[in-house]
């Protein structure tokens, strides 16, 4: 033992006079050689120090650690059971601790300033890993385990914390009725009330709902939340390609469902519509919430006035790269903080369809407010297409057309 334990014998007595267990002494100088567990360098510690004269025997009952170690079994058993039950390619084990124990381990390390210690909860987290491997089967991964069990020494209980599904893919909505997401009801906030007919909510289904309770039911999951790449108004219709998206699926039992499976059963409906499903990391949560993507519309107009077909192109046509102020809308006043933002309406094209309406087709920065870029907002979009005109105008249908965004 000399060649790493060094001139630590003297020290190494007066933490084995303590009276602790193998497993406490040889954690106390954990960091001094390698290729032994803690129990085992613990022996060979009372060993040498033995050959120096020093028979310091262990108390039956360890006073730091209370003899925890010898449930290292009983404690794998219960992680690989609960484990076993849910769907993963990997695992990590981790451990909850008597407060008390935790306490006396940082008491003993400051008495006799160690500085080449280990911590008990370390070592009972790879010890229990380590007797739980075998009956899993399935490789521990410690940076990111797609299920790690804790382990409650105090009563050999064990709970899972599972990492989410993140299902990507892009939503079509057909119906103006529905919002993108859950929308609870603003009187109970989702307790359910004679407002909202008991339902806890505004609208019977969303686009998240429609693939959410699939998903839901195929994972075994607890919960399901849904992130768009921005959202369209309820009375917005999302064609095209569809709306980029991120589904995330809490606590799945399952997690390598069939996509395909989800797309079909999401799809038989009439409201909405999903395509391009896969798999994603939770990095993609923030990469879709971040993304500034140019997007391509149609509107059909409703103005005040009699609309001269020529007018209206070339006014269409002079929204070519024009940069605008859109101070927060009236609508949305409410909640959202009262700022002047500046956007850019790329192109923009007209169809005459009678004499007071005109279809319109135009491409925006990410976070236009389209309505309001029409009517101009009482003057707080500034310059609007009706200030353009010279009549008032109102979008009376919106429809998204394109999300310019490139999957990675």
């Amino acid at each position: 033992m000399e060649e790493w334990f060094g001139d630590n014998y003297d020290l190494a007595a007066s933490v084995a006079e303590t009276g602790v267990c193998d497993h406490c002494l040889g954690r106390m100088f954990g960091k001094l050689g390698t290729g032994m567990t803690n129990d085992v360098r613990g022996r060979l510690i009372r060993e040498a120090l033995k050959e120096r004269g020093k028979d310091i025997r262990a108390e039956e009952f360890c006073p730091l650690c209370e003899n925890i170690f010898d449930l290292l079994g009983r404690f794998a058993e219960a992680a690989a059971e609960k484990i076993n039950d849910v769907e993963s390619n990997n695992f990590l084990i981790g451990t909850r601790v008597e407060p008390e124990i935790v306490q006396r381990e940082k008491d003993l390390m400051e008495r006799f300033a160690l500085e080449n210690c280990e911590t008990i909860k370390a070592e009972l987290n790879r010890e229990i890993g380590k007797l739980a491997l075998p009956m899993i089967h399935r490789p521990v991964e410690f940076k990111n385990p797609q299920v790690v069990a804790l382990v409650d020494t105090r009563f050999a209980d064990v709970t899972l914390d599972i990492a989410p599904v993140f299902i990507a893919g892009r939503y079509n909505k057909f119906s103006r009725e529905i919002p993108q997401t859950i929308w609870p009801c603003r009187v109970c906030h989702g307790k359910g009330c004679d407002h909202c007919h008991g339902a806890g909510k505004m609208y019977p289904t969303s686009v998240q709902e429609i693939i959410g309770d699939i998903a839901l039911e195929m994972t075994e999951g607890q919960e399901h939340f849904f992130h768009g790449m921005g959202r369209e108004d309820i009375d917005a219709c999302m064609l095209g390609d569809g709306r980029p998206f991120v589904l995330e699926i809490s606590q799945p039992r399952y997690r390598n469902i069939d996509l395909d499976e989800l797309e079909r059963r999401a799809n038989q409906g009439e409201l909405a519509a999903y395509n391009s499903l896969r798999f994603v990391q939770r990095e993609a949560v923030e990469r879709y919430k971040a993304a500034a993507s140019d997007k391509v519309y149609h509107v059909h107009v409703k103005a005040e006035g009699k609309v001269n077909k020529e007018e209206l192109v070339n006014v269409a046509l002079s929204f070519k790269d024009v940069n605008i102020d859109q101070r927060t809308p009236r609508r949305v006043e409410h909640r959202r903080a009262d700022l002047v933002r500046k956007r850019r309406i790329h192109w923009c094209q007209a169809e005459w369809k009678s004499d007071d309406s005109f279809d319109l087709e135009l491409e925006t920065d990410s976070g236009t407010y389209v309505k309001e870029f029409v009517s101009g907002d009482e003057g707080r979009s500034v310059p609007s297409f009706s200030e353009r005109l010279g009549i008032q105008c109102k979008v009376e249908t919106l429809d998204v057309l394109a999300i310019k965004f490139e999957e990675q």
